[in-house]
């Protein structure tokens, strides 16, 4: 019975690692907005994917579900003064 336990608990780690990977954001990547304007570096990838970055010296995050990957640069569909007002 702890073997199984055991073997479950691997099971699982293994899946969120591989969940982790397949993320679109990753640090030190530039992100930019759907206009093509830079943004900044990502600082730190969250917990749901979601991209920190310092935006006119204050950290925002901007949500995982606007990221994408377009012309293989790392855009998000928020534009510049969208990501200035986020938190």
């Amino acid at each position: 019975m702890k073997k199984s336990w055991g073997v479950l608990a691997m099971v699982a780690f293994v899946s969120l690692t591989a969940i982790a990977q397949d993320g679109v954001a990753t640090e030190g990547k530039m992100l930019q907005s759907a206009n093509g304007a830079r943004l900044g570096a990502v600082y730190r990838v969250t917990d749901d994917g979601s991209a920190q970055l310092i935006v006119d010296g204050k950290m925002v995050t901007v949500p995982a579900s606007t990221l994408s990957v377009v012309d293989g640069k790392l855009t998000t569909s928020l534009s510049k003064s969208e990501v200035r007002k986020l938190k």
